[in-house]
């Protein structure tokens, strides 16, 4: 079979973007975001979009601290429960589906109030993100005759040279993300990597910036972080999480490379039931590995200047997290 590769029209690039206004609350898992979202609902007519990665998958509700029935009906959601766990969500698809939910949500005169741990969406929300090549079949089918002759740990190895960033995060089986790379680099002759790198418009050429206010929950002390996380996974499992992931494996079309299945806690449970480690460590394993997303979460936050900074362990908390939001709700660009 020939691998020549047919004709690509050119990429296009991103259009300006449209200001919009919206409020924002971010902070690291277990750091109150829920809490305080329903009560800024309950004093001001919001709507709330989730910028949390796992929140998105139908079918797994314990292991990420899914709004229950009840919250979810307190106040519209949106971003919740929209792709099988079988289907990959990227940042440039977040930042399409926020913008225009934002749109709508300003255009029927309510306030949309974003909220989530996922901080790669808002950093691409607030300084934009080159669009996603679309799949193209004639190239996935090339791709996958290489792979059929070479094998998936070849083409890893060949990803590693046009792209070693992603690369390096897959693993050399991981056959649906290496075929995307490796379709992403032959269709726009640019790693994919750099779609997930914000991009900065040309001098002169800058679209007008949103109309936004970035609250921040930190902690002071990394402790009270901890025994909160450690409480919320001791909750997931008495809740019957590992029952919510034999569910998942039973399906048979899952498997542990898929980003649905990479998640936090997930990925631990995964592996425990495959047998790689006792089951009696689960609990360790998965608060270890939430802590350690608590602290690239809160580096991420580290890097936004414009957020305003409430300690989610002060008593005051929730009273300070009302005051920004009020204030932004009663301003005007």
């Amino acid at each position: 079979m020939s691998s020549a590769l047919p004709f690509i029209p050119p990429f296009p690039a991103a259009a300006p973007r449209t200001p919009l206004r919206y409020l924002a609350l971010a902070g690291p898992t277990a750091s109150g975001k829920t809490a305080a979202a329903l009560a800024i609902a309950h004093a001001h007519d919001v709507e709330i979009i989730s910028v949390d990665s796992a929140l998105v998958y139908r079918g797994m509700n314990i292991g990420t601290a899914k709004p229950t029935p009840v919250e979810l009906a307190t106040v519209p959601h949106h971003l919740i429960n929209i792709r099988d766990p079988l289907q990959a969500y990227s940042a440039a698809e977040f930042v399409t589906d926020a913008r225009a939910l934002i749109t709508d949500i300003t255009a029927r005169g309510k306030l949309a109030l974003l909220v989530g741990g996922t901080l790669l969406y808002f950093k691409a929300l607030f300084q934009g993100i080159d669009p996603m090549p679309q799949a193209n079949p004639a190239i996935r089918a090339v791709i996958e005759e290489e792979a059929r002759q070479q094998g998936w740990p070849a083409l890893h190895a060949a990803l590693a040279v046009v792209d070693p960033i992603t690369a390096v995060r897959l693993s050399p089986a991981d056959s649906q993300r290496i075929q995307r790379a490796l379709e992403v680099f032959r269709i726009s002759g640019l790693p994919l990597s750099s779609f997930h790198t914000p991009k900065t418009a040309a001098p002169g050429a800058e679209s007008p910036s949103d109309d936004v206010s970035l609250i921040s929950l930190e902690p002071l002390d990394r402790a009270w972080l901890h025994q909160r996380i450690a409480q919320r996974f001791d909750a997931m499992l008495a809740a019957d999480f590992l029952d919510e992931v034999h569910t998942l494996r039973a399906r048979g079309d899952l498997h542990p490379d898929l980003p649905a299945m990479r998640c936090v806690g997930y990925r631990q449970a995964w592996e425990a039931l495959d047998g790689l480690w006792p089951m009696h460590e689960l609990r360790d394993k998965g608060i270890f590995a939430t802590r350690q997303l608590a602290k690239r979460q809160i580096t991420w936050l580290r890097a936004m200047p414009q957020r305003h900074i409430v300690a989610c362990d002060d008593p005051g908390a929730l009273p300070q997290v009302l005051t920004l939001a009020r204030s932004f709700v009663e301003s005007k660009k």
